[in-house]
């Protein structure tokens, strides 16, 4: 058992995709900056594109060249971590 927690725990530390690095509440509050352009559609079958928890990731840094101000850094990781919870569901 020592050893699983061990190894969970270097993975933790190894490989930041592997835990939320997001906070889903913040990343919902923020979205309501995406929606002066789109609302939630772009989420969900037929529209949704994006396969992969890295890809979504991609998407919203691609997507946040178009804000201003720009989404920090963390802020980022919180709309990842809203659209995973709330419309992608990828595992971590």
């Amino acid at each position: 058992m020592k050893g699983l927690i061990a190894v969970a725990a270097l993975l933790l530390c190894v490989s930041p995709d592997l835990r939320a690095a997001g906070d889903a509440q913040r990343g919902e509050q923020l979205h309501r900056d995406c929606e002066g352009c789109h609302r939630t559609e772009l989420y969900v079958p037929p529209r949704a594109k994006v396969k992969t928890l890295a890809d979504l990731r991609k998407e919203v840094d691609r997507w946040n060249d178009r804000m201003n101000p720009k989404f920090t850094k963390q802020e980022v990781e919180d709309l990842v971590a809203y659209l995973n919870r709330d419309f992608y569901r990828f595992p971590p």
